[in-house]
Formats: C-alpha cells, structure tokens, sequence
C-alpha cells in the first residue's frame, strides 16, 4: 500500500471543489500540488479587489444542510464569519416586488385583476398539468401555472442561459427552485414555511470580505502544510499511460515558463470539455464529440462605485425588464458592511450574461462600465451622474448549460473519463452539474475519501437533492473513519 511518502496529489483547479480537496490531504499529511489557470483562487467564489473595494463575483450565500462544509467554514473563517440578513426584490414592469411574496406588495404592484389571473392560472394547470416533464417551461408552468410563468421566470431566464424555456431542460429548475411551488410562496406570506427551502432562507452566513476571503485563508492553509498552489498556470497537456494519468504539463505567467507536474492520483474541477481535449493520446472519438457538444454560459460583471451611503436596502435584485440587458444588480455593502473602504459609498454589481466571444463580451471595459451607468438610470436605482468610477471582471464557463441534449453527451463523457484508475473530476465544471458552492466542496471531499478509503462516492451525482443530502449526514461519520485509518497507516509507517 503507497504511503504519504510514495504518493502524490496533483489537483487541476483551485475554486471551492479543488481547494477543499487539497485542504482534506493536507490535514491528513499529503502535500498535493495545485494548478490555477487564473490569478486568484476560488473559482467563481472568487473576490476581487479595486481600489479596495472588494467584489464577489456572483454573489455567494453561505447556507448548507451539511455539517463537514459547515465544520470547514468556521474552521477557516473564525469570527469572520458574518450572520447576514437575506433580502432579495424582483424588478418587473418599473416596479419592485419583494420575494418571498407578501401579500400587499405583490397586490399592489400586479394588481388585484392580475393577482387573481395568476391564482386562475395555477388552479387550472393543477389540472391539466404537462406529463412528461421535459423543460423548464413545463416544470414551472406546472408549479406555478402558465402566467406567472410569463411574469416572472421567462424573460430573465432566457436573458441568463440565451436559449428558450423550451430548450432549458427541467433538470436544472429542479435542483435551484424544488422545494417552491406558488402555494408555498402563498403560505410563507402569512406562516413561516417548515424546514429550511433554500429559496425561501432569510438570512445566511457570509465572510467579512467576501468568499474569497475563505479561500485565501485555504490557501495558505494548504502552503503552510507543505502544499503547493499555483495560480497563472495554464494546463495544456494530460499524458496518460492507458487508464492511468502519468503527469500534466503546464505553462505559468502567460507561457514564460512550462512545467511537468507528475503524481500518482489526479483531480481535476477544469471544465470537463476542456479536460477532455487536453489528455494525451487522444480519447476515443465519441468521447471527444460528447465533450465538444456540452456548453456552457459566462457572464461579467460591471462593478460600479457610487458616491452613496445608502442606495437599496437589497442584497441583490433579479432584474426581468426585457428592456435593459443587466440580468441582476449585488449590492456589496449590504452582503457585508467591510466591502466598501469608505461608508459615505456603495459598490454595486451587474451582472450581464453572454458568451465568449459574442458582442458583449468583445466590448471594452470602457463602454460596459457606461452601459452599467444607463441602464441603472433607467431601472431607477441610481442616476448616471452619481457613479464616480467602474472595472469590469469576466467570468468564463460559469455555467454549464442544460440544453435539450446535454444530457445523452454528458452520459457519454461520464462513461469515457470513467475507464481511468486515477483521475476523478470534480467541482461545478469538472461535473457539468450546477452545484452550489457546498457542493462543489462535497465532491472535493468526496473525492479524497474515494482515493484513501475506497469508498465509492458517485461525485456525478452530487446536488441540491434533499435526499441526497440526507445520505452526506451518514457520510459525514465517514470523515472520522477517514481520520482514523490515516493515523492509524501513518503510526504504522
């Protein structure tokens, strides 16, 4: 049996999936080396800083059912681990409305007429409900009726993933919004709901200075251990032997410098289609296709410094004005107060979705920083004139699409990438599954479990699933064992 002496971690990737595994080994004696094509770590959990004042790209609420992630986050985070309060509008029609509903809110701004079309329309799809369910329409329509359907989920869904309703598989509604139906969203306005629905929580935990925070601190966590991250370096070759991967090949500060990174056990969260094209000799033909036709939908963020105190009392706004192109507007300084430098200001984030390559995309940093101003004019927030300077940060592969297809490819490429003996793919990109943050850090810790104990976790099935979730707490004891069996091998050793 290899020791912590004879074997050696290579981990392809440094966000939350990636990170966690790597922390899991050096808690347990390895030294695993970490690569990072990015000059951050954490992923899209990332936070950057401009001027001081730090953005999350995406806007990451700390909130899960299980106890390891929990153990880990306030193992690292301390009393930088803030309780924050949770409030979140929609805006639809030059006007905002409070989610969770609230009964003179959404009357008032819908109107009763409208109000009671809705009610109408579930009641009816009640009866007549889409059987089988394949899309997100019919998922929806199903749980809250065909017109609310067209309120408030169409047009900013569409604007997030750029393909129809139609197209967007039910899979992907059910694991963000499963626990929500319009007459849960109807009681919550007069009974608080039972048990925890993720879209319904009303306050989260938060760090100080944002996910990033958390993840420097596992950083150098890892490095104090006798881990290695790199950060600017590019993966651009996988050799394998058969099913075995045998090293990576890696190019550091823009191509200066190449390196060969050899280890016995591999664990990659980069994009699964781009693992696939980069291993070496070439996977087999229907594999490489499998991998060429999954997506995925990237996005940027307009960061904005406003000369405000205060500008909406909101965490953040989902935008579903067909109007504008902003899809959804953080508002930092209500995450936590320690994101803003100065208190007389406020940073905002608008999120626009795109994809590389495409007009928004290409467009300079300049000209979105003003797109960013007109369009927060026109909502309503905040005019033009009081928004004294802005940066613009773009994010590739945030999300892999779940169009009508995805899933026979997907089937594929698990199979071909599951012939190999040492390399497991994890994390968000590396399962082409839209996990959530804690997620993505169970099938890092998954992951190592698998490697050292012979456990047999399927990372491809890790989500928000509730049931599932109900099976981490039985795998949580699994941890201790793990614990156990590495100081019990390494006193023998």
């Amino acid at each position: 049996m290899m020791t912590n002496s004879t074997r050696s971690f290579v981990i392809i990737g440094a966000g939350p999936a990636g990170l966690t595994a790597a922390y899991q080994l050096t808690k347990l004696g390895y030294t695993p080396t970490v690569v990072e094509k990015a000059h951050v770590v954490g992923g899209l959990a990332r936070t950057e800083n401009y001027r001081g004042y730090h953005f999350d790209m995406g806007g990451h609420r700390f909130y899960t059912k299980s106890a390891q992630v929990m153990e880990i986050w306030h193992e690292v985070l301390k009393d930088d681990f803030l309780i924050r309060p949770r409030l979140s509008r929609i805006f639809y029609r030059g006007k905002f409305f409070d989610y969770p509903l609230k009964p003179m809110n959404a009357i008032t701004g819908l109107g009763i007429w409208e109000a009671a079309r809705i009610v109408s329309s579930y009641l009816r799809w009640k009866l007549t409900a889409y059987s089988p369910v394949e899309t997100f329409e019919q998922w929806v329509t199903n749980r809250f009726g065909k017109r609310l359907f067209e309120i408030f989920f169409k047009s900013y869904t569409e604007k997030v993933w750029g393909i129809s309703c139609r197209e967007l598989r039910a899979e992907w509604a059910a694991q963000r919004i499963k626990d929500l139906s319009l007459a849960t969203a109807l009681l919550s306005m007069f009974v608080k709901p039972k048990g925890d629905l993720r879209t319904l929580i009303n306050e989260f935990h938060y760090p100080r200075l944002g996910p990033g925070m958390l993840w420097n601190r596992v950083r150098e966590a890892i490095e104090s251990r006798g881990g290695q991250v790199h950060t600017k370096s590019n993966v651009v070759g996988i050799e394998r032997t058969d099913n075995r991967v045998n090293c990576i090949h890696i190019e550091k500060n823009g191509g200066r410098e190449q390196l060969c990174i050899r280890g016995t056990d591999f664990i990659s969260s980069m994009p699964v289609t781009e693992l696939v094209r980069r291993i070496n000799p070439c996977m087999s033909p229907k594999t490489r296709e499998a991998a060429s036709r999954l997506s995925y939908r990237d996005f940027l963020t307009v960061c904005l410094i406003v000369k405000r105190r205060h500008v909406f009392p909101d965490n953040w706004i989902y935008i579903h004005e067909p109007g504008v192109q902003v899809a959804r507007v953080q508002n930092y300084k209500n995450w936590s107060p320690d994101m803003v430098p100065n208190g007389d200001k406020t940073s905002l984030g608008l999120e626009y979705f795109c994809q590389q390559g495409d007009d928004l995309w290409r467009r300079p940093d300049k000209e979105l920083v003003e797109l960013g101003k007109r369009e927060l004019e026109r909502i309503g927030l905040v005019p033009a004139g009081d928004v004294e300077d802005g940066c613009v940060y773009r994010m590739s592969h945030a999300y892999p699409v779940y169009d009508s297809q995805y899933r026979k490819y997907l089937d594929k490429l698990r199979h071909g990438l599951g012939q190999f003996e040492n390399l497991q793919t994890i994390g968000r990109n590396g399962l082409h599954r839209y996990n959530n943050q804690d997620h993505a850090m169970l099938t890092g810790i998954y992951a190592v479990q698998n490697a050292l104990t012979g456990s047999s976790h399927d990372l491809w099935q890790v989500n928000a699933d509730e049931e599932y979730l109900e099976e981490i707490r039985e795998d949580d004891r699994s941890a201790e064992s793990l614990c156990e069996i590495t100081s019990v091998r390494n006193s023998k050793a």
